[in-house]
């Protein structure tokens, strides 16, 4: 079936699409970051990848990645319309997400992915932080 919009009404569309307060995924996030009194983060800093949360004094990154953008293995599944698009477009999103954890780790950073299902235990996501904040 094809797209509705015109590709410059798509293109606006998908433009306003927030990349910031997924209640999803980084407003879940921080809930369970002060349920379990984990401090020390920090959001929206300048640093290279635009991590989710940052933990500056120990230097450690933390990507809260959406199963469907991200290409979870257990739950992503590619739309069957404009397929060529989407394949191509997911596949980059991978291929950054590794490039960005390599170049991170050769700055001296720690990085944290977690997957936008594992916030459904908390208590799992808490304990995989706190192995890395020490």
């Amino acid at each position: 079936m094809p797209d509705v919009f015109t590709k410059e009404k798509r293109s606006e569309v998908m433009s306003r699409i927030k990349g910031k307060g997924n209640k999803d995924t980084e407003l879940v996030m921080i809930q369970i970051l002060r349920s379990n009194h984990i401090s020390g983060w920090r959001r929206n800093q300048a640093v290279f990848g635009k991590p989710d949360f940052v933990f500056p004094k120990q230097k450690i990154a933390l990507f809260v990645d959406g199963c469907f953008w991200h290409g979870c293995p257990k739950h992503s599944n590619m739309p069957q319309n404009n397929r060529e698009f989407w394949q191509k477009k997911l596949q980059g999103n991978k291929e950054r997400d590794k490039r960005v954890t390599r170049e991170l780790r050769k700055l001296g950073w720690v990085v944290v992915r977690v997957w936008e299902h594992e916030l459904k235990i908390p208590q799992k996501v808490a304990a995989k932080l706190k192995k890395f904040l020490g």
